[in-house]
């Protein structure tokens, strides 16, 4: 397993993972895969990394999932090149853990995934972003990770909303690309596949033949 970047030896830890910069904290808690507005916005303005917080130097990757490529863009902060393998290995939607979005934020009705009372509370919304919205429930996407050089950073928002930020054009050279999962299954693929592996586990293993006993002849 891959261990804390040392750019995120800072960062706040929650159940023994750091707490990316852009994950939004509510009551103390923080919830992971829900970016808070407005540190999502400082970080693609001012390129900061979505993880560790700081500056991106001469590299760094872009997610991409095939809905984001065909639009040109990559709907979220970038990440330094050390960053990335210790989020891969620990987001459960980078990693293939999770073959489905998570519903919680439209069942509680806040990004946070419960409940939100208090008139007073600074939380961002109390109700999920369109984005959200589309995916509760569905089948993860295929996720990859695009390397470009931050000279080709460039952001993307509508036309007749300055200020609004859609994401970072990945119209741009690209260095290289990983893949980081394939999409989760459609349902009766994946059964399939759960009483395969089923009957495979079950299979007695074969012992290797001993190289040293002699053979039989016909």
């Amino acid at each position: 397993m891959h261990p804390i970047p040392q750019r995120c030896a800072r960062r706040p830890l929650s159940g023994g993972l750091v707490v990316p910069h852009v994950s939004l904290i509510h009551d103390g808690h923080a919830a992971f895969g829900s970016l808070h507005a407005e540190r999502a916005l400082t970080a693609f303005t001012r390129r900061l990394c979505q993880i560790c917080g700081e500056r991106l130097e001469e590299r760094c990757f872009l997610i991409v999932r095939p809905a984001d490529a065909v639009r040109g863009i990559s709907p979220e902060p970038a990440l330094h090149p050390e960053c990335l393998p210790y989020t891969a290995a620990r987001c459960p939607m980078l990693n293939g853990t999770l073959t489905h979005y998570r519903s919680r934020a439209v069942l509680t009705g806040h990004p946070a995934g419960r409940p939100c009372t208090d008139p007073s509370c600074p939380c961002p919304s109390r109700s999920p972003n369109q984005g959200h919205s589309a995916r509760s429930g569905a089948r993860a996407d295929q996720y990859e990770a695009w390397m470009i050089h931050t000279r080709s950073y460039r952001l993307i928002g509508p036309d007749d909303q300055p200020g609004v930020i859609d994401g970072i054009s990945t119209d741009v050279p690209v260095l290289r690309k990983r893949l980081l999962c394939k999409a989760g299954l459609p349902p009766r693929e994946e059964e399939l596949l759960r009483r395969l592996r089923a009957v495979l586990d079950g299979l007695p293993d074969s012992p290797l033949p001993d190289p040293s006993s002699p053979k039989e002849t016909p």
